[in-house]
């Protein structure tokens, strides 16, 4: 296993079960969207606002497309999905772990969608989102790692224990 490559909605907590599963395998964490605010200078939601939707997801695929690492637990951005290179990119440089929630807790979670940058088209709901997201999340993913109903150390000891067979 070269890589750990954390994808699924925003709010599900790619960036806090990374950092931990990054410390307990001894691995650097690499979140995609501070690489993305460093190339570009500027808040995730100002790149979507200056540059619109497919703009941003040029960006992102190519931020992430470019990621050369060995020995890192990755966290890109949910639109991450929409990058078919940076998405086959990561298919071949680790092992892509979908952490899944359901609509309700992500809703919950996720309250203001502008301030943290989601893509979002015009007229399209989080729930509009969460469906069609799911559908790439489920394509891509090696490994689902359901977090419903569990505490933060149960699913980072889930993602432990299926990283265990790779």
């Amino acid at each position: 296993m070269k890589n750990v490559i954390l994808i699924g909605m925003p709010a599900v907590g790619k960036s806090t079960v990374g950092v931990v599963v990054a410390k307990r395998l001894g691995f650097e964490f690499i979140d995609t969207d501070l690489l993305i605010q460093k190339q570009e200078g500027k808040l995730l939601k100002d790149i979507i606002e200056e540059r619109g939707i497919d703009g941003f997801l040029e960006v992102e695929n190519q931020v992430n497309r470019d990621v050369e690492t060995s020995g890192a637990v990755i966290s890109p951005g949910g639109s991450v999905v929409y990058c078919r290179e940076a998405m086959e990119h990561y298919k071949e440089i680790g092992v892509v772990v979908y952490l899944k929630a359901s609509f309700e807790i992500i809703s919950q979670r996720l309250k203001d969608t502008k301030q943290r940058g989601v893509v979002l088209r015009d007229g399209q709901t989080l729930k509009d989102l969460y469906d069609e997201r799911t559908e790439l999340f489920e394509k891509y993913a090696d490994i689902t790692v359901c977090e419903d109903g569990q505490l933060l150390e149960d699913t980072i000891g889930t993602v432990l224990e299926a990283l265990a067979g790779w």
